[in-house]
């Protein structure tokens, strides 16, 4: 397309344009990374491994992780714990603003 092709368009027309540019390099992309993982798995299948294998699996697409252990537990509620990750609970705040240590928390 010519530069001059481009001038002459209305804003609509270069709006879709661009939409279309753009899917097109993400199909582009997955196509790639496409290849790259079937290319990936048949040089892991000449040495009779996996992918899998050497990578190890993916985390799950869920975004889920395990729970951290806690680290912290509130001295009178002992369901109440903090794995020292992430914003502080009210309750260590709260006692941390009055004189104590984070230790005496310490599981």
């Amino acid at each position: 397309m010519q530069k001059n092709e481009l001038d002459q368009m209305d804003i609509q027309d270069l709006k879709q344009l661009r939409k279309d540019i753009d899917r097109a390099i993400v199909s582009y992309e997955k196509r790639r990374r496409y290849e790259a993982r079937a290319a990936a798995e048949k040089a892991a299948a000449e040495y009779g491994i996996s992918l899998a294998d050497i990578v190890g699996s993916a985390r799950s697409k869920s975004g889920t992780r395990a729970a951290r252990p806690a680290k912290y537990r509130h001295p009178e509620n002992p369901e109440l714990t903090w794995s020292g990750r992430g914003r502080q609970p009210r309750w260590i705040k709260e006692r941390l603003e009055a004189g104590q240590s984070l230790e005496e928390f310490a599981i």
